[in-house]
């Protein structure tokens, strides 16, 4: 080999060597977080699934993968800001049934996020029970249609009519009678 292209190849082999070396940090420690998945020792979420980390209010909730994430095609009571009535209820209900840590399955439409950049999901429970559903079922919350998104809106519709109709809830003449806008008080 010739002066020449010894030199090129230290300074090739001098050049690729740092890259290659960062390369396989970054791969090992993709792996590890992976491997190790939350600070409570979960492995890494599979596809299509994701840990409840906390509920924000009745109809928003943050995952582990998905993050800060909004219920698709339902709108419970203000907790925040101007207190809805019925608001504390609903985000006392999600409270319990979303525990932290629970594994739960997450469903998406067609966007992706809304205007605050929040994750649009329909939410499955464990035992397949849609969230979304459970929350109009019980009348924690009121459907609310945002085209594009409205692969359930019929559902919840549904949903509402026999919520209102069995005074469930937000419905009941005791809480809100159907008005979750109304401030709490």
């Amino acid at each position: 080999m010739d002066e020449v292209t010894r030199r090129n190849t230290v300074r090739l082999v001098g050049t690729l060597l740092p890259i290659a070396v960062l390369l396989i940090a970054g791969v090992a420690a993709f792996q590890q977080e992976l491997g190790s998945g939350s600070a409570s020792g979960d492995r890494a979420v599979p596809a299509g699934s994701d840990v409840v980390v906390r509920v924000v209010d009745g109809d928003t909730v943050e995952l582990q993968s998905a993050g800060k994430s909004r219920l698709i095609g339902v709108d419970t009571p203000e907790v925040f800001g101007g207190q809805e009535c019925f608001g504390r209820e609903a985000s006392a209900f999600a409270k319990r049934v979303l525990r932290p840590g629970l594994r739960v399955r997450v469903e998406r439409d067609v966007e992706e996020r809304d205007r605050y950049g929040r994750t649009l999901i329909y939410l499955r429970l464990p035992d397949g029970r849609s969230f979304n559903e459970v929350l109009v079922a019980e009348g924690y919350a009121v459907p609310l249609t945002i085209p594009p998104n409205v692969r359930h809106a019929d559902r919840f519709k549904k949903l509402a009519r026999r919520a209102r109709e069995s005074a469930a809830g937000l419905w009941s003449s005791r809480s809100c009678d159907g008005d979750a806008d109304r401030p709490a008080g």
